[in-house]
Protein backbone atom coordinates (compact mmCIF):
# COMPACT_ATOMS: atom_id res chain seq x y z
CA UNK A 1 0.00 0.00 0.00
CA UNK A 2 1.77 3.14 -1.25
CA UNK A 3 0.44 6.15 0.64
CA UNK A 4 1.95 9.51 1.48
CA UNK A 5 -0.93 10.33 3.85
CA UNK A 6 -0.27 8.16 6.90
CA UNK A 7 0.53 8.78 10.58
CA UNK A 8 2.42 10.71 11.90
CA UNK A 9 1.20 13.16 9.25
CA UNK A 10 -1.35 15.52 10.75
CA UNK A 11 -4.23 17.43 9.26
CA UNK A 12 -5.58 15.47 6.28
CA UNK A 13 -8.73 13.38 6.07
CA UNK A 14 -6.87 11.30 3.50
CA UNK A 15 -4.94 9.72 6.36
CA UNK A 16 -8.05 7.87 7.51
CA UNK A 17 -8.64 6.12 4.20
CA UNK A 18 -5.32 4.27 4.09
CA UNK A 19 -5.06 3.89 7.87
CA UNK A 20 -8.43 2.17 8.19
CA UNK A 21 -8.04 0.07 5.07
CA UNK A 22 -4.79 -1.22 6.57
CA UNK A 23 -6.51 -1.78 9.92
CA UNK A 24 -9.50 -3.78 8.63
CA UNK A 25 -8.14 -5.63 5.57
CA UNK A 26 -6.73 -8.52 7.66
CA UNK A 27 -10.32 -9.40 8.63
CA UNK A 28 -10.85 -10.23 4.94
CA UNK A 29 -7.66 -12.23 4.52
CA UNK A 30 -5.31 -9.52 3.25
CA UNK A 31 -2.17 -8.46 5.11
CA UNK A 32 -1.18 -4.90 4.24
CA UNK A 33 2.40 -3.66 4.01
CA UNK A 34 2.46 0.14 4.03
CA UNK A 35 5.06 2.04 2.03
CA UNK A 36 4.84 5.64 3.22
CA UNK A 37 7.23 8.61 3.39
CA UNK A 38 9.85 9.54 5.94
CA UNK A 39 8.26 11.86 8.56
CA UNK A 40 10.71 14.63 7.65
CA UNK A 41 8.65 15.10 4.48
CA UNK A 42 5.62 16.14 6.54
CA UNK A 43 5.20 19.79 7.42
CA UNK A 44 2.89 18.97 10.35
CA UNK A 45 3.19 15.83 12.44
CA UNK A 46 1.46 14.41 15.48
CA UNK A 47 1.60 11.17 17.43
CA UNK A 48 -2.20 11.40 17.76
CA UNK A 49 -2.91 8.43 15.49
CA UNK A 50 0.24 6.35 15.61
CA UNK A 51 -1.56 4.07 18.07
CA UNK A 52 -4.26 3.42 15.46
CA UNK A 53 -1.84 1.50 13.24
CA UNK A 54 -2.87 -2.12 13.72
CA UNK A 55 -0.34 -4.28 15.64
CA UNK A 56 1.77 -6.32 13.26
CA UNK A 57 1.36 -3.94 10.34
CA UNK A 58 4.64 -3.48 8.51
CA UNK A 59 5.24 0.20 7.79
CA UNK A 60 8.26 1.33 5.76
CA UNK A 61 9.15 5.05 5.70
CA UNK A 62 11.98 5.46 3.16
CA UNK A 63 13.83 8.61 2.19
CA UNK A 64 11.68 11.58 1.18
CA UNK A 65 12.04 15.34 1.21
CA UNK A 66 9.69 18.27 0.79
CA UNK A 67 11.32 20.32 -1.96
CA UNK A 68 9.82 23.59 -0.71
CA UNK A 69 11.31 23.15 2.75
CA UNK A 70 14.45 21.10 2.24
CA UNK A 71 15.78 22.09 -1.19
CA UNK A 72 14.89 25.78 -1.33
CA UNK A 73 17.27 28.72 -1.03
CA UNK A 74 15.57 31.93 0.11
CA UNK A 75 12.28 30.10 -0.51
CA UNK A 76 13.15 29.48 -4.17
CA UNK A 77 13.93 26.13 -5.79
CA UNK A 78 14.19 24.68 -9.32
CA UNK A 79 10.71 23.89 -10.66
CA UNK A 80 11.95 20.52 -11.89
CA UNK A 81 12.42 19.40 -8.28
CA UNK A 82 8.71 19.82 -7.56
CA UNK A 83 7.14 18.01 -10.52
CA UNK A 84 4.62 16.46 -10.35
CA UNK A 85 4.66 17.58 -6.71
CA UNK A 86 7.00 18.69 -3.94
CA UNK A 87 7.61 15.10 -2.82
CA UNK A 88 9.09 13.71 -6.05
CA UNK A 89 12.27 12.82 -4.10
CA UNK A 90 10.18 10.15 -2.32
CA UNK A 91 10.48 7.98 -5.44
CA UNK A 92 14.25 7.67 -4.87
CA UNK A 93 13.75 5.91 -1.56
CA UNK A 94 10.38 4.25 -2.16
CA UNK A 95 11.13 2.22 -5.29
CA UNK A 96 14.16 0.36 -3.83
CA UNK A 97 12.36 -0.06 -0.50
CA UNK A 98 9.25 -1.30 -2.28
CA UNK A 99 11.16 -3.86 -4.33
CA UNK A 100 12.85 -5.16 -1.19
CA UNK A 101 9.53 -5.48 0.65
CA UNK A 102 7.84 -7.17 -2.30
CA UNK A 103 10.57 -9.78 -2.67
CA UNK A 104 10.71 -10.44 1.06
CA UNK A 105 6.96 -10.76 1.57
CA UNK A 106 5.87 -12.12 -1.82
CA UNK A 107 3.22 -9.48 -2.40
CA UNK A 108 0.16 -10.27 -4.52
CA UNK A 109 -1.04 -6.76 -5.35
CA UNK A 110 0.29 -3.19 -5.43
CA UNK A 111 -2.12 -0.43 -4.27
CA UNK A 112 -1.30 3.27 -4.51
CA UNK A 113 -3.42 6.24 -3.55
CA UNK A 114 -3.69 9.83 -4.79
CA UNK A 115 -3.76 12.91 -4.06
CA UNK A 116 0.07 12.87 -3.98
CA UNK A 117 0.83 12.11 -7.63
CA UNK A 118 4.28 10.73 -6.77
CA UNK A 119 2.55 7.79 -5.06
CA UNK A 120 1.20 6.68 -8.44
CA UNK A 121 4.63 7.12 -10.05
CA UNK A 122 6.03 4.77 -7.40
CA UNK A 123 3.19 2.33 -8.04
CA UNK A 124 3.81 2.49 -11.79
CA UNK A 125 7.54 1.87 -11.36
CA UNK A 126 7.00 -1.12 -9.06
CA UNK A 127 4.35 -2.55 -11.36
CA UNK A 128 6.61 -2.25 -14.41
CA UNK A 129 9.58 -3.76 -12.57
CA UNK A 130 7.67 -6.72 -11.13
CA UNK A 131 4.56 -7.26 -13.27
CA UNK A 132 2.50 -7.52 -10.11
CA UNK A 133 -1.13 -6.32 -10.53
CA UNK A 134 -1.65 -2.68 -9.61
CA UNK A 135 -4.80 -1.20 -8.06
CA UNK A 136 -4.96 2.58 -8.45
CA UNK A 137 -6.93 4.47 -5.78
CA UNK A 138 -7.75 7.71 -7.61
CA UNK A 139 -10.26 9.01 -5.05
CA UNK A 140 -11.13 12.11 -7.12
CA UNK A 141 -10.02 12.86 -10.70
CA UNK A 142 -6.42 14.06 -10.86
CA UNK A 143 -7.08 16.60 -13.60
CA UNK A 144 -9.79 18.82 -15.05
CA UNK A 145 -9.94 21.44 -17.78
CA UNK A 146 -8.40 24.06 -15.51
CA UNK A 147 -6.84 21.88 -12.79
CA UNK A 148 -4.03 21.97 -11.87
CA UNK A 149 -3.99 25.67 -12.66
CA UNK A 150 -0.39 25.75 -13.93
CA UNK A 151 -0.23 24.38 -17.48
CA UNK A 152 3.05 22.46 -17.07
CA UNK A 153 1.85 20.78 -13.87
CA UNK A 154 -1.47 19.93 -15.51
CA UNK A 155 0.28 18.27 -18.45
CA UNK A 156 2.43 16.16 -16.12
CA UNK A 157 -0.59 15.23 -14.01
CA UNK A 158 -2.40 14.20 -17.19
CA UNK A 159 0.54 11.99 -18.14
CA UNK A 160 0.60 10.33 -14.70
CA UNK A 161 -3.17 9.90 -14.79
CA UNK A 162 -3.08 8.35 -18.26
CA UNK A 163 -0.28 5.94 -17.33
CA UNK A 164 -2.09 4.93 -14.14
CA UNK A 165 -5.43 4.22 -15.76
CA UNK A 166 -3.97 2.32 -18.69
CA UNK A 167 -1.66 0.13 -16.60
CA UNK A 168 -3.87 -0.57 -13.58
CA UNK A 169 -5.78 -3.80 -13.15
CA UNK A 170 -8.47 -1.84 -11.28
CA UNK A 171 -9.18 1.87 -10.79
CA UNK A 172 -10.93 2.85 -7.55
CA UNK A 173 -12.83 6.13 -7.20
CA UNK A 174 -14.83 7.58 -4.31
CA UNK A 175 -17.81 8.96 -6.27
CA UNK A 176 -19.94 7.88 -9.24
CA UNK A 177 -19.20 11.22 -10.88
CA UNK A 178 -15.46 10.58 -10.83
CA UNK A 179 -15.99 7.24 -12.56
CA UNK A 180 -18.24 8.87 -15.14
CA UNK A 181 -15.57 11.49 -15.84
CA UNK A 182 -12.89 8.87 -16.36
CA UNK A 183 -15.08 6.69 -18.56
CA UNK A 184 -15.77 9.70 -20.77
CA UNK A 185 -12.11 10.70 -20.84
CA UNK A 186 -10.73 7.19 -21.45
CA UNK A 187 -13.38 5.29 -23.44
CA UNK A 188 -10.84 2.60 -24.34
CA UNK A 189 -10.70 1.37 -20.72
CA UNK A 190 -13.36 -1.29 -19.99
CA UNK A 191 -16.12 -0.23 -17.59
CA UNK A 192 -15.53 -3.29 -15.41
CA UNK A 193 -12.09 -2.01 -14.53
CA UNK A 194 -13.60 0.75 -12.34
CA UNK A 195 -14.72 0.30 -8.74
CA UNK A 196 -16.61 2.66 -6.45
CA UNK A 197 -15.35 2.61 -2.86
CA UNK A 198 -16.52 5.68 -0.97
CA UNK A 199 -14.97 7.22 2.12
CA UNK A 200 -16.50 6.53 5.52
CA UNK A 201 -16.27 6.81 9.29
CA UNK A 202 -14.76 4.61 11.98
CA UNK A 203 -17.04 3.44 14.79
CA UNK A 204 -14.17 2.84 17.21
CA UNK A 205 -13.10 6.47 16.90
CA UNK A 206 -16.62 7.71 17.51
CA UNK A 207 -16.98 5.55 20.61
CA UNK A 208 -13.82 7.12 22.02
CA UNK A 209 -14.89 10.60 20.90
CA UNK A 210 -18.23 10.30 22.66
CA UNK A 211 -16.45 10.16 26.01
CA UNK A 212 -14.62 13.41 25.21
CA UNK A 213 -17.72 15.47 24.42
CA UNK A 214 -17.83 18.82 26.17
CA UNK A 215 -20.72 21.00 27.25
CA UNK A 216 -22.22 23.06 24.43
CA UNK A 217 -21.97 26.83 24.20
CA UNK A 218 -25.29 28.56 25.03
CA UNK A 219 -25.30 29.99 21.49
CA UNK A 220 -26.42 27.97 18.49
CA UNK A 221 -23.13 26.63 17.10
CA UNK A 222 -22.73 25.70 13.46
CA UNK A 223 -19.41 23.95 12.74
CA UNK A 224 -17.37 23.53 9.58
CA UNK A 225 -14.52 21.15 10.36
CA UNK A 226 -11.60 21.23 7.95
CA UNK A 227 -10.00 23.16 5.11
CA UNK A 228 -11.91 26.01 3.47
CA UNK A 229 -10.45 26.17 -0.04
CA UNK A 230 -10.75 29.69 -1.52
CA UNK A 231 -12.22 28.34 -4.77
CA UNK A 232 -13.64 24.88 -4.14
CA UNK A 233 -15.29 25.94 -0.86
CA UNK A 234 -15.53 29.69 -1.40
CA UNK A 235 -17.46 31.17 1.56
CA UNK A 236 -18.07 34.58 -0.05
CA UNK A 237 -21.83 34.21 -0.52
CA UNK A 238 -22.18 32.76 2.99
CA UNK A 239 -20.34 35.73 4.51
CA UNK A 240 -22.43 38.16 2.47
CA UNK A 241 -25.59 36.45 3.71
CA UNK A 242 -24.43 36.57 7.33
CA UNK A 243 -23.59 40.26 7.00
CA UNK A 244 -27.05 41.02 5.61
CA UNK A 245 -28.83 38.89 8.22
CA UNK A 246 -26.86 40.69 10.93
CA UNK A 247 -27.77 44.07 9.47
CA UNK A 248 -31.44 43.07 9.43
CA UNK A 249 -31.25 41.91 13.05
CA UNK A 250 -32.17 38.32 12.15
CA UNK A 251 -28.88 36.91 13.52
CA UNK A 252 -26.68 38.24 16.31
CA UNK A 253 -23.58 37.05 18.14
CA UNK A 254 -25.43 36.48 21.43
CA UNK A 255 -27.46 33.67 19.87
CA UNK A 256 -25.37 32.30 16.99
CA UNK A 257 -21.80 31.49 16.07
CA UNK A 258 -20.19 29.82 13.08
CA UNK A 259 -16.99 27.94 13.92
CA UNK A 260 -14.54 27.38 11.07
CA UNK A 261 -12.14 24.78 12.43
CA UNK A 262 -8.71 24.38 10.82
CA UNK A 263 -9.39 26.30 7.61
CA UNK A 264 -5.70 26.31 6.56
CA UNK A 265 -6.41 29.79 5.14
CA UNK A 266 -7.07 31.82 8.29
CA UNK A 267 -5.36 34.99 7.06
CA UNK A 268 -7.37 35.10 3.85
CA UNK A 269 -10.66 34.23 5.55
CA UNK A 270 -10.00 36.55 8.49
CA UNK A 271 -9.63 39.46 6.06
CA UNK A 272 -12.95 38.52 4.47
CA UNK A 273 -14.65 38.46 7.88
CA UNK A 274 -13.34 41.93 8.72
CA UNK A 275 -14.40 43.27 5.35
CA UNK A 276 -17.95 42.02 5.87
CA UNK A 277 -18.09 43.06 9.53
CA UNK A 278 -18.93 39.61 10.86
CA UNK A 279 -15.89 38.88 13.05
CA UNK A 280 -18.28 38.56 15.99
CA UNK A 281 -20.38 35.88 14.25
CA UNK A 282 -17.58 33.70 12.88
CA UNK A 283 -14.78 32.11 14.90
CA UNK A 284 -11.58 30.89 13.23
CA UNK A 285 -10.49 27.95 15.36
CA UNK A 286 -7.13 26.10 15.33
CA UNK A 287 -6.68 22.43 14.37
CA UNK A 288 -7.56 19.69 16.86
CA UNK A 289 -6.41 16.12 17.26
CA UNK A 290 -8.56 13.69 15.28
CA UNK A 291 -10.60 12.34 18.18
CA UNK A 292 -11.11 15.81 19.63
CA UNK A 293 -12.35 16.94 16.22
CA UNK A 294 -14.90 14.11 16.23
CA UNK A 295 -15.94 15.04 19.76
CA UNK A 296 -16.60 18.58 18.59
CA UNK A 297 -18.80 17.27 15.78
CA UNK A 298 -20.83 15.36 18.36
CA UNK A 299 -21.12 18.38 20.66
CA UNK A 300 -22.27 21.21 18.40
CA UNK A 301 -25.83 22.04 17.36
CA UNK A 302 -25.26 21.51 13.65
CA UNK A 303 -22.65 20.84 10.96
CA UNK A 304 -21.83 22.75 7.78
CA UNK A 305 -20.67 21.42 4.41
CA UNK A 306 -19.17 23.75 1.80
CA UNK A 307 -18.68 22.36 -1.71
CA UNK A 308 -18.70 24.42 -4.90
CA UNK A 309 -20.19 23.33 -8.22
CA UNK A 310 -16.68 22.90 -9.65
CA UNK A 311 -16.39 19.90 -7.31
CA UNK A 312 -19.64 18.20 -8.30
CA UNK A 313 -17.76 14.95 -8.92
CA UNK A 314 -16.35 14.94 -5.38
CA UNK A 315 -17.67 14.29 -1.87
CA UNK A 316 -15.77 15.70 1.16
CA UNK A 317 -14.45 12.80 3.23
CA UNK A 318 -15.71 14.43 6.41
CA UNK A 319 -19.32 14.19 5.17
CA UNK A 320 -19.44 10.54 6.23
CA UNK A 321 -18.21 11.49 9.70
CA UNK A 322 -20.86 14.19 9.79
CA UNK A 323 -23.49 11.57 8.99
CA UNK A 324 -22.26 9.32 11.78
CA UNK A 325 -22.22 12.24 14.24
CA UNK A 326 -25.97 12.43 13.81
CA UNK A 327 -26.18 16.20 14.03
CA UNK A 328 -28.30 18.30 11.63
CA UNK A 329 -26.37 19.13 8.45
CA UNK A 330 -26.63 22.28 6.37
CA UNK A 331 -25.05 21.67 2.97
CA UNK A 332 -24.09 24.63 0.84
CA UNK A 333 -23.43 22.86 -2.43
CA UNK A 334 -24.79 22.36 -5.93
CA UNK A 335 -27.97 20.30 -5.88
CA UNK A 336 -26.81 18.31 -8.93
CA UNK A 337 -23.48 17.25 -7.41
CA UNK A 338 -22.43 13.96 -5.82
CA UNK A 339 -22.33 15.57 -2.35
CA UNK A 340 -26.02 16.49 -2.59
CA UNK A 341 -26.82 13.02 -3.90
CA UNK A 342 -25.19 11.31 -0.91
CA UNK A 343 -27.11 13.58 1.47
CA UNK A 344 -30.47 12.96 -0.21
CA UNK A 345 -29.85 9.21 -0.17
CA UNK A 346 -29.27 9.54 3.58
CA UNK A 347 -32.58 11.37 3.99
CA UNK A 348 -31.17 14.90 4.37
CA UNK A 349 -32.58 17.68 2.19
CA UNK A 350 -31.27 20.84 3.90
CA UNK A 351 -29.25 21.74 0.81
CA UNK A 352 -28.69 25.21 -0.63
CA UNK A 353 -26.36 26.54 -3.32
CA UNK A 354 -23.01 27.79 -2.05
CA UNK A 355 -22.85 30.68 -4.53
CA UNK A 356 -26.26 32.24 -3.80
CA UNK A 357 -26.38 34.90 -1.07
CA UNK A 358 -30.17 35.21 -1.32
CA UNK A 359 -30.79 31.46 -1.03
CA UNK A 360 -28.46 31.22 1.96
CA UNK A 361 -30.25 34.16 3.62
CA UNK A 362 -33.51 32.27 3.33
CA UNK A 363 -32.14 28.84 4.22
CA UNK A 364 -29.95 29.61 7.23
CA UNK A 365 -32.61 31.05 9.63
CA UNK A 366 -35.01 28.28 8.59
CA UNK A 367 -32.36 25.62 9.21
CA UNK A 368 -31.52 27.06 12.64
CA UNK A 369 -35.21 27.01 13.59
CA UNK A 370 -35.58 23.39 12.47
CA UNK A 371 -32.42 22.34 14.34
CA UNK A 372 -33.45 24.13 17.53
CA UNK A 373 -36.82 22.36 17.58
CA UNK A 374 -35.43 18.94 16.66
CA UNK A 375 -37.16 18.94 13.26
CA UNK A 376 -34.10 19.11 11.01
CA UNK A 377 -33.68 15.90 8.97
CA UNK A 378 -31.10 13.39 10.18
CA UNK A 379 -29.55 10.33 8.55
CA UNK A 380 -32.00 7.48 7.98
CA UNK A 381 -31.93 4.88 10.74
CA UNK A 382 -30.32 1.61 9.74
CA UNK A 383 -28.33 3.22 6.92
CA UNK A 384 -25.39 4.61 8.87
CA UNK A 385 -23.48 1.32 9.15
CA UNK A 386 -23.13 1.12 5.37
CA UNK A 387 -20.86 4.18 5.61
CA UNK A 388 -18.36 2.57 8.00
CA UNK A 389 -14.73 2.17 7.03
CA UNK A 390 -14.92 -1.47 8.05
CA UNK A 391 -17.55 -1.93 5.35
CA UNK A 392 -15.40 -0.03 2.85
CA UNK A 393 -12.41 -2.27 3.67
CA UNK A 394 -14.48 -5.33 2.79
CA UNK A 395 -15.24 -3.71 -0.56
CA UNK A 396 -11.53 -3.10 -1.13
CA UNK A 397 -10.73 -6.70 -0.20
CA UNK A 398 -13.12 -7.83 -2.93
CA UNK A 399 -11.34 -5.57 -5.41
CA UNK A 400 -7.95 -6.96 -4.35
CA UNK A 401 -9.30 -10.50 -4.77
CA UNK A 402 -10.29 -9.63 -8.32
CA UNK A 403 -6.94 -7.97 -9.08
CA UNK A 404 -4.99 -10.97 -7.73
CA UNK A 405 -7.16 -13.24 -9.86
CA UNK A 406 -5.80 -11.54 -12.98
CA UNK A 407 -2.21 -12.55 -12.24
CA UNK A 408 -2.00 -14.96 -15.15
CA UNK A 409 -3.19 -12.32 -17.61
CA UNK A 410 -0.54 -9.79 -16.58
CA UNK A 411 2.47 -11.98 -15.77
CA UNK A 412 5.19 -11.81 -13.12
CA UNK A 413 8.93 -11.49 -13.02
CA UNK A 414 10.59 -14.85 -13.26
CA UNK A 415 11.38 -15.09 -9.54
CA UNK A 416 7.65 -14.77 -8.79
CA UNK A 417 6.55 -17.61 -11.08
CA UNK A 418 6.55 -20.22 -8.33
CA UNK A 419 5.29 -18.02 -5.53
CA UNK A 420 2.41 -19.47 -3.51
CA UNK A 421 -1.07 -17.94 -3.72
CA UNK A 422 -2.28 -15.65 -0.97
Amino acid sequence: MIAYHFPPLRGSSGIQRTLKFAHYLPESGWQPIVLSAHPRAYENTSSDQLGDIAPGTIVSRPFALDTARHLAILRRYPRLLALPDRWISWILGAVPAGLKLMRRHQCDVIWSTYPIATAHLIGLALHKLTGIPWVVDMRDPMTDEDYPAERLVRRIFQWVERKALRNASLVVCTTPGAIADYRARYPEIPAERYRLIENGYDEEHFAAAQARCTEQDHRFTLLHSGIVYPSERDPTALFEALAQLKKQGRIDCSQFRLVLRATAHDAHIGAMLSRHGIDDLVELAPPLGYRDALSEMLSVNALLILQAANCNRQVPAKLYEYLRAGRPILALTDTDGDTATVLRQAGIDTITRLDSKDEIMNALPRFIALARTGQAPRVLQGQIHSYSRKSRARELAGALDDAAGRIDEIGYMREYDEKPSR
